[in-house]
């Protein structure tokens, strides 16, 4: 004769979440420097022009300050910021003639 076994009742364990944590880390995204470089055919006339026509809060005194820069060191930064921002800016100053350098993580 078999003998009848009553299922044993399995013990379950409480579910245990584990807790987020209090601090969210924020991580910014990288700026990136918009580079005019010097060339043999554009103006001081027309590079200062140009920075002040394309780049934001662009100066006069600020541009020409930036045109002799690029003419006497072969280069400047014209602009750091956002990605897309850095993106369309280049693009128009490249539209304008003026012989830039690729975009560089600042």
């Amino acid at each position: 004769m078999t003998e009848l076994v009553a299922p044993r009742s399995m013990a379950t364990a409480p579910t245990v979440t584990p807790e987020r944590s209090a601090q969210t880390i924020k991580k910014t995204y990288p700026n990136y420097n918009v580079i005019v470089l010097n060339d043999d055919f554009n103006t001081f006339q027309h590079v200062a022009e140009c920075l002040m026509k394309y780049i934001p809060n662009m100066t006069s005194d600020r541009a020409w300050d930036l045109t002799h820069k690029i003419h006497n060191e072969g280069q400047a930064i014209v602009w750091t910021g956002a990605l897309e921002q850095a993106e369309m800016y280049h693009q128009q100053l490249s539209r304008a003639g003026l012989t830039m350098a690729p975009l560089e993580k600042a």
